[in-house]
């Protein structure tokens, strides 16, 4: 027997500057919504030309950038560079240390670069590890048509209704999902239990079911971040008949972790005193940072590209 989750709050993702110029809605890393392991932040940003987010370090996390539109370069103190495009993901841990870059294509029409940055917390046995990217390809993530082609799942981590991603992209167990549901289509989606879970809307307006209730039902609009109860195994979305769009919301669940978070800008750790360590040793270019000294990327020297 599934039970449904029921929803704890729902808010809206205001925008703010963030990096060089660039716009973010910020839900989770907010007084909003704070130590919500595994997670630490979530932007849904924004990137005109001339923006970006230049040479910056990293310790203790792991991001997971998701493009929606646009293009995103990425060039770190290692030597590694690529770039990822619409429906493209960039898994990157940081471990003990790294720098780089993330700056926006130039678009032929001027449009700007948006795209999905998740925040995940390494466990503390994990932190001190190699830095690592994978890369998720648009055409490598499989999708999943249910409820008579009304409701698309692309499968980006996880399981859902029979289908598997690729593979596991980060070392903290989460679950992924873009959901698309037409007007008169609804979904049901199994998440593992105790993990904790929300959706972020981006177009149309989904109704989220919040537990057993029917009459506890919320209609939800773009740019909120719902958040679900940790009871319960599955979340419930709908979209109304004769509704004027489709609703899409990207559905994301993570093990949570038993351990401290304290986070100071980029460095995330379990101690003060590691956070201490992590500036000392990024201002010094010790332990995880010796590539950083005088060292500065391509892409980020001109602002566009």
């Amino acid at each position: 027997m599934t039970t449904p989750r029921s929803i704890k709050k729902v808010f809206l993702a205001r925008e703010q500057s963030e990096g060089a110029g660039a716009r973010v809605r910020r839900s989770i890393g907010t007084p909003q919504l704070r130590n919500f392991s595994p997670f630490l932040m979530l932007d849904h940003f924004t990137i005109h030309p001339g923006a970006g987010f230049p040479d910056h370090p990293h310790r203790g996390q792991e991001t997971i950038t998701y493009l929606l539109s646009g293009g995103v370069d990425h060039e770190d103190f290692a030597g590694n560079k690529g770039t990822i495009g619409p429906g493209d993901l960039q898994f990157m841990t940081a471990g003990r240390g790294i720098m780089h870059a993330e700056m926006p294509r130039q678009n032929p029409d001027g449009s700007a670069n948006v795209g999905m940055q998740l925040w995940v917390d390494l466990p503390k046995e994990l932190k001190a590890c190699e830095p690592r990217y994978r890369d998720l390809r648009a055409d490598e993530i499989p999708a999943v048509d249910i409820d008579d082609n009304r409701v698309t799942v692309k499968v980006i981590s996880g399981r859902s209704h029979g289908v598997d991603s690729v593979r596991d992209l980060a070392y903290t167990p989460v679950w992924i999902f873009d959901v698309t549901v037409q007007p008169g289509g609804s979904i049901q989606q199994e998440l593992p239990a105790g993990w904790n879970a929300f959706a972020y809307t981006l177009n149309g307006t989904t109704t989220f079911s919040s537990g057993t209730k029917s009459s506890s039902a919320q209609g939800v609009a773009p740019w909120h971040n719902v958040v679900f109860e940790a009871e319960g195994d599955i979340v419930s979305a709908a979209v109304e008949e004769g509704a004027g769009a489709a609703g899409r919301f990207i559905l994301v669940a993570g093990q949570p972790l038993d351990q401290k978070v304290v986070q100071y800008g980029p460095f995330v750790m379990n101690t003060e005193d590691e956070v201490y360590q992590a500036m000392m040793d990024f201002q010094t270019g010790q332990n995880g940072f010796e590539r950083s000294k005088g060292w500065r990327s391509e892409i980020g020297k001109s602002m566009v590209h």
